[in-house]
């Protein structure tokens, strides 16, 4: 009988990106649309970015993360990913008391990473060049 491993799945969103994060024990592997995680980022920092949650709880090399990522450009996935690698954490830490200093919710809490960042490109208004850029004025 083989033992089943246990798959932890996390939603993140930023701007325009939507990110599917699944996670299972392993080595700390991650890999995003089937490439390696430095690969697909041109970025470290954006590797570092989304690397942030795993960071502040100590679980980087505990788990290997799968990502499917689209919409939007390279800050938006990883924001989205970072999103979604943090719900992941905190199904995992489900169980644990939410008063306890060493939970998961506490830690990501106090970072700033359960919180989604709704900040959206605004439309573009009819007239209007851009979302609030008017045409310059001429006076003659």
């Amino acid at each position: 009988m083989t033992k089943e491993t246990k798959i932890y799945q996390g939603t993140g969103r930023r701007k325009t990106s939507i990110a599917r994060v699944r996670m299972t024990a392993g080595s700390g592997k991650i890999t995003v649309n089937g490439r390696d995680v430095h690969e697909y980022f041109p970025y470290e920092t954006l590797v570092m970015d989304l690397m942030q949650p795993l960071d502040a709880t100590n679980t980087k090399d505990l788990y290997d993360i799968i990502v499917d990522v689209k919409g939007g450009g390279f800050q938006g996935q990883a924001g989205a990913i970072r999103l979604g690698i943090t719900r992941c954490l905190l199904s995992i830490d489900s169980k644990t008391s939410t008063d306890s200093d060493d939970s998961y919710r506490k830690i990501l809490k106090k970072e700033g990473f359960i919180t989604r960042d709704a900040r959206k490109k605004e439309r573009k208004k009819p007239g209007l060049k851009k979302a609030r850029r008017a045409p310059q004025f001429s006076k003659r």
